[in-house]
């Protein structure tokens, strides 16, 4: 018998690396599906994100008996009204701060060279250099392979920008459509998808559903009221203390602060820099203006706003930004928290289903050896 289960399992695992194997050989074959699968993902993952933003204001007007095609677009009006305010608002502000950080781009760069010439000639500096665990010669083959391949590196960086013009073209076109059919057809999902299920499960299968809805929606819609107050607050603080382009690194934290815990240190850092670049007063002040507004997030914001609905501990957070930005880089450590929150979710229903099947069953044999 022993020697039976492990010749099947000895087939099972011979399959499943010849599967691979033969899948290495013809990979040519699913480039196509796997380059258009990528030019969607990010329209309906913009899509979705969307979604869940707009959802529950259709749903509110769906109880009112506003009917459903209306329903969806009064949120359309809505949220293009209110990009054109922002736009009318602080576009020109915005337009010229980032033309003339653009115009000083290259005084910022020879003040940063000016900074670090001036590291390198400090005592403590010229120590470290003679540490054996320091090459300097291959710090000096690094730079000077750099400045080689920096040509080819810009004319790829052409090519990679003219890409990412086709790319949001095609996303500002689609991603209206694709939300379209989500708002209007999306609450029938759950209830289409259970009908795989046996009768009795399709209770639950609902409950699954829901559960994930909440989690994402809970996750998604608090992210972005934190960030944009996040924004808000380095903005204001910025600007008091007089540093330059204050509303364009203020939407820069904004964003970065959607990535957990690393995403604030990653949009403090251009701030610090342009302030260190005037002086280190100013570069201290900015940096104690971003821990204000992160203390400020991290303990009345966040836990308000999003609360503890993902129940996930700090170090599992880390881990996995460590983790999906090393396969995905920074779009990685983004997706990295809300796609556990769903894998997590599954898992723990699925577990559920498992435990009350089995005791159906238990009840079932119980009540059959009564009778």
């Amino acid at each position: 018998m022993l020697k039976s289960k492990t010749h099947f399992w000895t087939l099972q695992i011979l399959l499943v690396l010849l599967i691979f194997y033969v899948g290495t050989k013809v990979s040519f074959l699913f480039e196509p599906i796997i380059v258009f699968a990528s030019t969607l993902f990010t329209p309906i993952l913009i899509a979705g994100i969307l979604f869940f933003i707009f959802s529950p204001l259709v749903k509110l007007l769906a109880k009112w008996k506003v009917p459903r095609t209306l329903a969806i677009l009064i949120p359309y009006i809505v949220f293009i009204g209110v990009i054109a305010a922002l736009i009318a608002l602080i576009g020109p502000i915005l337009s010229v701060q980032v033309t003339d950080l653009v115009k000083n781009f290259p005084k910022y760069i020879n003040g940063l060279n000016t900074f670090i010439v001036n590291v390198y000639q400090t005592p403590w500096f010229e120590w470290l250099m003679e540490q054996e665990y320091v090459k300097l010669e291959q710090i000096e083959q690094t730079l000077t392979d750099f400045a080689k391949s920096l040509p080819e590196n810009i004319t790829s960086s052409i090519s990679a920008v003219l890409g990412v013009v086709t790319n949001i073209t095609l996303t500002i076109i689609t991603v209206p459509f694709i939300l379209f059919y989500m708002l209007k057809d999306g609450h029938k999902l759950p209830s289409k998808a259970v009908q795989i299920l046996p009768t009795t499960y399709r209770h639950e299968g609902l409950k699954i559903f829901q559960d994930l809805n909440e989690t994402l929606s809970a996750y998604i819609q608090g992210q972005l009221i934190v960030s944009l107050s996040v924004g808000l607050g380095c903005f204001i603080g910025y600007s008091i203390i007089g540093l330059d382009y204050a509303l364009v690194l203020g939407i820069v934290v904004a964003i970065t602060n959607i990535i957990p815990y690393v995403g604030p240190f990653i949009g403090a850092a251009p701030a610090v820099v342009i302030a260190l670049l005037e002086s280190p007063t100013k570069a201290l002040l900015a940096a104690i203006v971003v821990l204000i507004v992160q203390q400020i997030d991290g303990n009345f914001l966040s836990p308000l706003i999003i609360g503890k609905r993902l129940n996930t501990h700090p170090l599992t957070i880390i881990l996995l930004l460590i983790g999906a930005g090393s396969f995905g880089g920074i779009l990685g450590m983004i997706l990295a928290v809300p796609t556990y929150a769903v894998l997590k979710a599954v898992t723990l229903n699925i577990v559920r289903l498992i435990k009350l099947r089995m005791k159906y069953n238990q009840e079932r044999k119980a009540n059959k050896a009564e009778i």
